[in-house]
């Protein structure tokens, strides 16, 4: 019974078939040693992998210690004991041993199947977000973690949702004659510094290490350099681009000679790195991104303003049409705007189960001071010398972390459909003696007849894994809509589809299936969005007074607050409110403002960001580890009036969007 030796759950079973007559431990030498290891196996046992036995192991076992009891009783066995009662306890015995093996094999092989296949969340959004979040991007494929810190490897099912978005603003902008182009990585040292109260917000240091040494709402990066070429060094250290303003400027500068040259609108597909943190997220905070910036200069501020708006409408579609993410369209503080910049806007999101803004995406109005810095000058139609105006604006690959954090659940990701690549996935269920090749060709006939009426269908007929586990797979996936066909369905002419935001099942007739699934997808779309809305308005909160602020923060509110615009008044909010439950940040000036008794008072959405100390840790399992740091989102500003608050009947200082 060797193979008995390293699995004491078949030891036990073994053992109660051995041990009947504990009067005689003689004979059972072997049955004194698998007790010690039963023992053993009860205090150290949930600590164990064991290993799963195979049923002809099973077989042998069960003949095996039915003929051994049952020829070879023990020398104590009493002579007037029945030996036909004796094998009926032998038998018993091995019965039970059977079916506990059984279960241990049952139970062996689900463990296997979440091990091998990785299927399964183990943390829970609502209980651990940081931990959750973590998972979810990489259980739904995704990324996949690198071996640099805060780099990752963006999979082909990120890309294709980038890919979506960019080709719907890719279009939109062409449409405003702006035109794409494509500026170096690398940038000197010497634009760095001739841009100084840009910079300051990146703090280029021309070393291996350098420092912060401005808050800013945009830029708390830290330039990386380069410094070496082989092992040499270089002569002049040449930065990575955090942005690109003091890559471009210059050759504006060049280009814009009189006012036909105006106005000049260029956009750029590219990516960034800013090194300044130890503690990356995927998406939200990463060292190394994708996105969008576009630069545009005008000859009149008007021209300028109406494109500011412009983009950022077109920013608030991106994530209320495409991504199903309700945003607000506000204005940053003059304390968080983009640095150097004359004022910023910027669309908010929502996170309701952290209680967590995300800024989404800025579009800035820069004004004259970079053209200023650039000498970026131009002849105006009366043959004045004359400025321009410049704006810029961008998006990134941290729109997709948002969507993650808003749809997604504890089966893995929520796709909204129209930035799905596969928005329908037909899975096969055949069963014992079906008609296999007829639910097959089913399945391929609803992928051509979706995929015809420009849907993104693809039908999964890997064999090797059972139509249980393939809903499972495409659930984590986020796929909008699975299809099921099986022998039922294939004689009823009909399929079953299923959906991933409600999992609402339903059976549709193939003669009108087109038209069924593209309501379907645009009930999803829709559901989405109003679901993540009821759950965003549900978090924000009106405060008239000093108190009721205090504890709407602590209930991770999104709150509406007064402010004045003073940078001193804001400084001294966030260090009052600093402490266990975090410290009050602003998001913007919501362009749409409630009316108050009290008057018409100028609102700012406020929420709350825990201290570093209390942010969660994630990451994933003998990988990097990171904190779910909302406070590090550059993006978040923080100022209100609290002088108004603690007085409500000082309304000096407030002042109507039209004077900001």
């Amino acid at each position: 019974m060797i193979f008995l030796e390293d699995d004491p759950r078949v030891q036990f079973g073994a053992l109660l078939s051995l041990s009947i007559d504990f009067r005689d431990f003689n004979f059972h030498i072997k049955g004194i040693v698998l007790w010690i290891k039963v023992a053993l196996w009860l205090v150290a046992g949930p600590r164990l992998q064991l290993p799963t036995r195979t049923p002809v192991r099973i077989v042998c076992l069960f003949v095996y210690t039915n003929l051994v009891l049952a020829c070879n009783p023990p020398p104590s066995f009493p002579a007037s004991f029945s030996l036909y009662l004796y094998t009926c306890v032998c038998v018993c015995n091995s019965v039970f041993f059977f079916f506990l093996t059984l279960l241990k094999i049952s139970q062996g092989k689900k463990k296997e199947v979440k091990k091998e296949t990785g299927l399964g969340l183990s943390a829970k959004k609502d209980e651990n977000f940081g931990e959750w979040y973590s998972e979810v991007v990489v259980s739904g494929e995704l990324i996949e973690y690198y071996d640099i810190s805060g780099c990752y490897i963006l999979r082909p099912w990120t890309m294709s949702i980038w890919e979506i978005m960019q080709a719907f603003f890719d279009a939109e902008i062409k449409q405003m004659k702006i035109k794409n182009c494509y500026f170096p990585l690398f940038v000197s040292p010497g634009v760095l510094q001739k841009e100084k109260d840009h910079i300051e917000g990146f703090a280029p240091e021309a070393t291996h290490s350098s420092r912060r040494t401005k808050e800013s709402s945009y830029h708390k990066a830290t330039v990386a350099w380069v410094t070496k070429s082989g092992q040499s060094d270089l002569e002049v250290p040449i930065a990575i681009r955090p942005t690109s303003e003091t890559v471009m400027y210059p050759y504006y500068s060049k280009w814009i000679r009189g006012h036909r040259d105006l106005p000049l609108k260029l956009n750029q597909w590219c990516n960034v790195v800013r090194w300044e943190f130890s503690n990356p997220t995927p998406f939200i905070r990463s060292r190394e991104f994708l996105w969008q910036e576009g630069h545009t200069a005008f000859a009149t501020k008007e021209e300028a303003d109406k494109e500011v708006l412009e983009i950022l409408e077109l920013y608030s579609r991106i994530y209320e049409e495409y991504l199903a993410v309700p945003v607000i369209k506000g204005k940053k503080s003059e304390h968080e705007k983009f640095a150097g910049g004359l004022y910023t806007t910027s669309v908010e999101a929502f996170i309701p189960n952290t209680g967590r803004g995300i800024q989404g995406a800025t579009s800035h109005c820069l004004g004259q001071n970079f053209a200023k810095m650039f000498e970026i000058n131009f002849e105006n139609d009366k043959g004045e010398k004359a400025m321009v105006w410049q704006n810029s604006w961008a998006y990134s690959t941290r729109t997709i972390g948002v969507m993650v954090m808003v749809h997604g659940d504890d089966k893995g990701l929520v796709l909204p459909p129209k930035v799905a690549a596969i928005q329908v996935i037909v899975i096969p269920v055949p069963y014992k003696d079906a008609d296999t090749k007829g639910i097959y060709d089913a399945c391929d006939a609803t992928v051509e007849t979706l995929t015809k009426a420009g849907v993104r269908a693809e039908a999964d007929f890997r064999d090797n894994y059972s139509p249980g586990w393939k809903y499972s797979h495409w659930e984590m996936k986020g796929v909008p809509l699975r299809i099921e066909i099986g022998p039922k369905d294939l004689a009823n002419e009909q399929v079953r589809a299923v959906r991933r935001d409600n999992s609402a099942k339903s059976d549709l007739s193939m003669a009108s299936l087109v038209e069924h699934v593209k309501d379907m997808l645009t009930s999803i779309q829709h559901s989405l969005f109003d679901v993540a809305k009821q759950k965003r308005d549900a978090c924000i909160q009106v405060v008239k007074t000093w108190d009721e602020f205090v504890e709407a923060l602590s209930h991770k509110k999104m709150i509406l607050a007064p402010w004045c615009d003073e940078e001193e008044v804001e400084k001294d909010v966030k260090a009052r409110t600093k402490g266990e439950i975090g410290a009050a940040k602003t998001l913007c000036s919501p362009f749409e403002q409630p009316a108050l008794d009290e008057g018409k008072h100028l609102l700012f959405l406020v929420h709350c960001v825990l201290p570093r100390a209390n942010q969660p840790r994630s990451g994933p399992t003998g990988g990097e580890v990171t904190d779910y740091q909302f406070d590090c989102l550059l993006s978040f500003v923080c100022n209100f009036c609290m002088s108004w608050i603690d007085n409500l009947g000082l309304t000096s200082g407030f002042s109507d969007w039209s004077t900001h």
